[in-house]
């Protein structure tokens, strides 16, 4: 049955979910903010700098807010091919409703961030930007630097993950539907093309080879499928994923496309190799239906630094629908705004 949504810039449920168009603030989730008003959260755009490169973000600000506050802070790094103004924002938003100064921002070389080529996703340039995220929110006014938390999702739950290994600034680590991207970009998505990794590797090699002659970068993900074709792809999280960045979600700041060249470095790491190494709380949250659920439980196992974690299984859902639907993001909410209050 479809539902009208209060949101203006939505039209109905389809089969795929709701289908949003980016408001005046190009922000691309149900019941985002439209303006600034006194006496609620608030939105400014940030520009600051990560390895002298420009990054562009969105500080959530609570209701109430006062430069002379001492508030927690929380950085929220959005999915692979995804940018701060999808399920990033709509997180940082409702973290900023329980009293936290947020961040989302678009990773480097992605969204409204600089870089060149375009498109870039490489794991040390995305650990960084959350590490930058910590430098510039932890000077923005009212923050208080050892109140500083980070949350992921999918692939930048992963990244994050990985972050907190080494970066102590971040007191409390989230992540939801978590996506370990050089696990699965290595070995294949459940481990089906374990036996192609050298012929993937020696492809992705061509193709740094291919862009440092001056050839136009070869780019893989949603670029060139129809819905016609999306429809018949077994696998939720991509026949999801692409009605979500291609249809209901669609924003030209997130293409959900990636170079063919970055597979290099995507493919000899691992969210999970200093797993360890992360001593702060965790909280790690999965849908029950998430074909890539094995992915949080696998690196929930192996984050043996740390006595204070706790893994929640959201109950039905899959994974993109941790990124948007209503019943599932409620009990989301409930659950990080508990951690994060808890931890910082």
């Amino acid at each position: 049955m479809a539902t009208t949504l209060t949101n203006t810039h939505a039209q109905h449920y389809g089969e795929e979910g709701p289908t949003l168009t980016p408001n005046n603030l190009g922000l691309v989730y149900e019941n985002a903010i439209e303006k600034n008003e006194d006496g609620k959260v608030n939105i400014h755009k940030v520009n600051y700098k990560v390895d002298g490169i420009d990054v562009v973000g969105n500080v959530y600000t609570p209701a109430g807010y006062t430069p002379q506050g001492n508030y927690a802070a929380i950085v929220v790094a959005h999915p692979n091919g995804g940018s701060k103004d999808q399920t990033a924002g709509l997180y940082a938003q409702r973290l900023a409703e329980a009293g936290f100064v947020t961040l989302a921002f678009d990773a480097r070389y992605q969204g409204e961030s600089g870089g060149e080529p375009r498109r870039t996703d490489k794991p040390a340039f995305r650990i960084g930007d959350i590490s930058g995220a910590v430098d510039f929110i932890q000077n923005y006014p009212g923050v208080v630097p050892e109140r500083i938390g980070a949350f992921g999702i999918c692939g930048g739950g992963g990244y994050t993950f990985a972050t907190a290994q080494a970066d102590k600034r971040i007191k409390a680590v989230a992540t939801l539907s978590l996506f370990n991207t050089g696990e699965v970009r290595r070995n294949g998505f459940m481990r089906t093309q374990m036996n192609t990794i050298q012929e993937r590797q020696k492809e992705a090699s061509l193709a740094r080879q291919k862009e440092a002659a001056g050839e136009k970068p070869e780019v893989l993900g949603f670029a060139d499928m129809s819905p016609e074709e999306a429809r018949k792809i077994k696998v939720d999280l991509y026949r999801e994923g692409f009605f979500y960045y291609a249809v209901t979600h669609r924003t030209p700041n997130a293409p959900g496309s990636y170079l063919k060249s970055s597979l290099m470095d995507m493919m000899a790491w691992d969210a999970t190799d200093h797993a360890d190494l992360i001593s702060q709380p965790l909280l790690m949250i999965a849908g029950e239906k998430a074909d890539s659920r094995y992915m949080s439980e696998e690196a929930f196992a192996k984050a043996t630094g740390t006595a204070d974690k706790a893994i929640f299984i959201v109950p039905g859902a899959t994974h993109i629908q941790t990124y948007f639907v209503k019943e599932y993001v409620e009990q989301i909410v409930s659950k990080i705004d508990q951690f994060f209050i808890n931890h910082l």
